[in-house]
């Protein structure tokens, strides 16, 4: 076919743009779980293995130190090779790191299973994103994210709430862990799904394909601008406190605030079962209003004083809960999406990676640096205020939160505007 042909095809169905994102939001899910598997068996970690808090956090860690180091080349990889080849690639190694995680009760195996995790798992929700911006955008995009973040983030409800659906499997540390294994490999079929109705596509419509590659390279970054760079700074800090967090909140809710192992995990999964919902409203909300730099000032403004009510407060746990999850909610719908509307589409897959490259690097720190906190604290079911250095780490990132979010918005109010604060469903596009 010629590229005059290519154009002259019609653009895919409604339905068939759906379709597809049900089968990558499938494989989002069975990425999800696995990530978020460690948080319930950590305290039968700590007791049953001997592991410390800053074991417990390096999990965590590895997997963004992984990230940090293949994303630049995962973009690469998405922008040359496309997304359908893509995305079963990095399928199939989060099911290898998934069975390689929970094969031994060694941590150093545990952190290889974990850091192979961080090599798949990233670049697939790049290659997912960059594909959601094809199929989508200037028609549903923001609406479309959040659909995405929905089902990815029932993976996430679903292993904080495993002590209740699979109580019987959490008498030891290991059988929830091979559970997760398993429920990766709905990773790989998800992708299997996409590639050939991708692939279909690709010989009956027109998709909004992208142009030359263009591989990013560190003397090329000015070509991003203030707004962009505000946006990751944004994403670094909200992504840097809020997953931290969900890694170490179950232990810290048994043993700060006295809760059961089913409690905690309940609570835990109030983040993303609020966002489950509210996501894809939020998005509906911003494509038909626009505002998005404004939303994101206010999402940010919530999330600050969660966790001191947390720390420092008698108030229910489910009022700073609902908050993060409302923040939870807010912040992705809006921020990832609008990525598009500031970088070129040819630079897109290297956007988003730089974009997650950079969070990463927030990440492989900060699981860490609350583990080892905990640990000098003396954090545990005895000492309930050694959690407090965990909160004024997560209270600091907040406020950068704030400060960056503000920048945007004022970025945007002005003459290098993109369209954030303007650009609605109703806008005419060229």
């Amino acid at each position: 076919m010629t590229n005059v042909s290519a154009a002259a095809r019609p653009e895919p169905p409604r339905w068939y743009r759906w379709l597809v994102l049900s089968f990558i939001s499938l494989a989002m899910f069975g990425n999800y779980y696995p990530y978020d598997a460690v948080a319930p068996v950590a305290d039968l970690l700590a007791s049953q293995l001997g592991f410390t808090d800053e074991q417990i956090g390096s999990l965590y860690s590895i997997y963004s130190v992984a990230a940090v180091l293949v994303l630049l080349a995962g973009g690469y990889v998405i922008d040359r090779y496309g997304t359908k080849r893509s995305i079963l690639l990095f399928s199939v190694i989060c099911f290898v790191a998934a069975v390689v995680t929970a094969a031994s009760s060694q941590i150093g195996v545990m952190l290889v299973g974990r850091f192979l995790l961080g090599v798949g798992a990233e670049p697939l929700i790049v290659a997912v994103t960059t594909a959601l911006a094809k199929w989508f955008k200037g028609k549903e995009l923001s609406f479309a994210f959040g659909l995405n973040l929905t089902l990815a983030r029932l993976g996430s409800v679903a292993a904080d709430n495993s002590p209740t659906w699979a109580g019987r499997y959490y008498g030891d540390w290991q059988s929830p862990l091979v559970l997760a294994a398993v429920i990766t490999v709905l990773c790989i079929a998800g992708a299997v799904g996409n590639w050939f109705f991708e692939g279909k596509a690709e010989r009956s419509y027109r998709l909004g394909g992208q142009d030359a590659t263009d591989k990013l390279v560190f003397r090329d970054l000015y070509r991003f601008d203030r707004s962009y760079w505000y946006i990751v700074g944004l994403c670094v800090v909200f992504y840097s406190a809020i997953f931290p967090f969900r890694a170490f909140a179950i232990k810290y809710f048994i043993e700060a605030h006295g809760a059961s192992r089913e409690f905690a995990g309940f609570l835990n999964s109030i983040l993303p079962l609020s966002a489950m919902v509210a996501t894809p409203l939020f998005g509906l909300f911003v494509d038909r209003v626009g505002r998005r730099a404004l939303v994101m000032v206010f999402g940010s403004l919530l999330l600050l004083p969660a966790f001191l009510l947390l720390g420092y407060t008698n108030l229910s746990l489910f009022v700073p809960i609902a908050m993060l999850g409302v923040s939870f909610s807010l912040i992705p719908a809006v921020m990832w999406p609008s990525v598009a509307y500031i970088v070129p589409q040819n630079r897109l897959g290297t956007g988003y990676a730089l974009m997650t490259l950079c969070q990463q690097l927030g990440m492989a720190a900060v699981p860490w640096a609350i583990g080892r906190s905990n640990d000098s604290l003396g954090a545990g079911a005895a000492n309930a205020a050694g959690y407090n250095g965990m909160i004024w780490i997560l209270t600091g990132l907040a406020t950068f939160g704030v400060l960056f979010s503000v920048l945007l918005w004022r970025t945007e109010r002005g003459p290098h505007a993109h369209g954030l604060e303007t650009i609605t469903t109703k806008t005419p596009r060229e």
